[in-house]
């Protein structure tokens, strides 16, 4: 069951479009000057790569699922935009440019479960990125591993689609707090009244690192001047977030 199919990122979109306004003017004050090109590396389906690009920022994407990068086409060809984006996983990034800055936003990198793999992956990004070569990334603690429940959660939410059917998404949540690891299996349903016109399952893991460990981890992919910044997200009811800026070194 991959995860990241068509119908999940269908909800994505459904559910959330576009990054915050606060999200975005992040990103804004801390990517350096210049007309030089900036990475998002796993930018979904456009979330933020979109409003940036509004901004005028000079943005390429690269992200691992077709059916996300599909929709990111989609979605730039419709407001009349053009970019490059790559189908490429972060641990084997090989690019033909290179880059002034790179990020990766919303917590993405935990969904690299392996640490080793994230090392990896951080690696990659690094031979990208030319001076001032910043790297920026967005960590966040899930609550439930924080306060682990006795049994797995269970979650069920129906979202309107631009085109009248409804996406259904069911979740049960494991929570393995020893192993560092949430593993979630998820069913959509794309919807017209009481008939099913399609589904899909999926699965997929992520795992979470405190601060120390964050900055270690960037530190042993040859960053240097890390430093644990605010998040992006301004709501931090539901986890403990945090960002990391670091410097090819």
């Amino acid at each position: 069951m991959a995860a990241w199919g068509p119908l999940c990122t269908q909800f994505h979109d459904a559910d959330q479009p576009l990054a915050p306004q606060t999200e975005v003017d992040w990103y804004l004050e801390r990517l350096p000057p210049g007309d030089e090109a900036v990475l998002e590396v796993m930018c979904g389906s456009g979330r933020l790569l979109l409003p940036l690009l509004d901004l005028d920022v000079n943005l390429h994407g690269c992200d691992s699922s077709p059916a996300m990068l599909a929709s990111c086409e989609a979605r730039l060809e419709d407001i009349g935009y053009e970019t490059t984006l790559f189908l490429q996983d972060a641990t084997t990034l090989n690019l033909p440019f290179r880059y002034r800055a790179a990020f990766i936003a919303a917590g993405s990198l935990q969904l690299v479960v392996d640490p080793h793999a994230a090392c990896t992956a951080l690696e990659r990004i690094r031979a990208h990125l030319v001076d001032p070569g910043l790297l920026l990334l967005d960590f966040l603690v899930p609550d439930v591993a924080v306060h682990p429940p006795g049994a797995p959660v269970v979650e069920a939410r129906t979202l309107p689609l631009y085109d009248g059917f409804k996406i259904a998404h069911r979740s049960e949540t494991f929570v393995d707090v020893d192993g560092r690891r949430i593993d979630v299996r998820s069913r959509y349903e794309k919807r017209t009244g009481p008939m099913i016109l399609a589904r899909e399952d999926e699965t997929l893991a992520l795992t979470w690192y405190t601060e120390d460990e964050a900055t270690a981890l960037v530190a042993d992919a040859g960053f240097r001047d890390i430093r644990i910044e605010p998040s992006p997200f301004a709501d931090r009811r539901a986890q403990r977030r945090f960002a990391v800026s670091a410097r090819i070194g």
